[in-house]
């Protein structure tokens, strides 16, 4: 089969939908295959280099719904009206910020919807949307700057990730070297770049309040929030229990879910699809997940006797705010009230999402 040239293609979108139009007349032989985030089409069919083959793939910015997308082949060309996953605009329609030189804005859909059927009246778009080509224009400039969101995001992936990955090799060398005599030193050696790195997950909490991330800010609090509560309350506060085998063991389980996570997240910004590492995301927290929660317990359940006896971060009464605090009480509540329900929280957000993207079945269509 001779190779295939490339059509133009014509997009438009409003809030829910994109509307792509292939142009090409006299389409026979069309193939398309049609996943949330991409498209691949092929037909033969009369376009700019006449009679020939032609083809094309699309890498969207954003999910799209397959079940509820379509297209259909007409004498000029083929329209495809596709569902998106949320009702919002997208910057551009591709994932990458370069424009391909076929890929251009269809104007003739952005017309008034008030338009009478019987006077097949067509409005100017400049007189009817006012700013509609100033958001058009910022569409087309989309391509041709980098998304500073996108840039900023890939960056602190990147460092988290490096971050991570230290730690893991200083662990893994002391303990390859001293066995298991190098886990009392653990916190002595990684603790201030676990420190810092932690804190900077804060970040991951305000991600999804300035629309950065679409994931839940309540997860990213539970998951962050609970590690630092553990590691500056428990570990960083109390000296006895920094030289604990349990802290080598937690340091391990976070570390390893983390170098697995934020890879991850990079390729999906880079819009690079590697199934292995897909898989790994969503399938490392089932055996993780339950151990971190059960070594953090163990934290928390052995550090109540040292906290009843130094009585820190316990609050006694009479004071000027008139509040008491017996954080051994805190603890137990802890222990009871969020450690348990936080874990249930986690693996059931997991399993849903590991089931939205591992159970997706992609979705073929062709014309006979």
């Amino acid at each position: 089969m001779p190779e295939a040239f490339t059509p133009f293609v014509y997009w438009a979108q409003t809030e829910s939908k994109i509307n792509l139009k292939v142009d090409l007349t006299n389409v026979k032989d069309i193939d398309v295959y049609l996943e949330d985030k991409k498209l691949k089409f092929s037909a033969f069919g009369q376009g700019a280099r006449g009679p020939n083959h032609y083809g094309f793939k699309l890498d969207f910015h954003s999910p799209i719904i397959p079940d509820e997308s379509d297209y259909k082949v007409i004498d000029r060309q083929v329209d495809f009206v596709l569902k998106k996953s949320s009702n919002s605009w997208w910057p551009r329609l591709t994932g990458q910020p370069q424009k391909p030189s076929w890929l251009r804005i269809d104007f003739d859909k952005w017309k008034s919807e008030d338009a009478d059927d019987v006077e097949d009246t067509v409005h100017d778009i400049c007189q009817d949307y006012p700013d509609m080509y100033d958001r058009l224009h910022k569409e087309e400039l989309g391509y041709r700057k980098e998304d500073l969101k996108k840039v900023y995001l890939v960056f602190y992936n990147l460092f988290q990730c490096i971050g991570f990955m230290y730690i893991f090799a200083v662990m893994g060398i002391r303990y390859y070297r001293d066995g298991p005599d190098s886990m009392q030193y653990t916190y002595e050696t990684v603790g201030n770049p676990m420190k810092f790195i932690q804190i900077l997950q804060f970040l991951e909490v305000m991600h999804p309040m300035f629309g950065y991330t679409k994931g839940s800010t309540l997860v990213a609090f539970l998951q962050v929030g609970g590690r630092a509560f553990i590691l500056f309350c428990m570990i960083e506060s109390e000296e006895r229990m920094q030289t604990k085998p349990v802290v080598f063991y937690v340091f391990l389980v976070w570390t390893m879910v983390e170098v697995v996570r934020y890879p991850y997240y990079i390729s999906q910004l880079l819009n690079v699809e590697i199934p292995t590492l897909t898989w790994l995301r969503y399938t490392i927290w089932m055996p993780l997940y339950p151990l971190g929660f059960v070594f953090e317990g163990i934290i928390v359940l052995r550090n109540i006797p040292y906290f009843e006896e130094s009585q820190k971060f316990t609050v006694d009464l009479p004071n000027s705010w008139n509040f008491s605090l017996h954080f051994p009480s805190f603890m137990r509540l802890y222990l009871l009230i969020l450690c348990i329900p936080g874990m249930f929280t986690m693996m059931s957000h997991m399993k849903n999402v590991r089931h939205k993207k591992l159970g997706k079945q992609r979705i073929r269509k062709k014309v006979n």
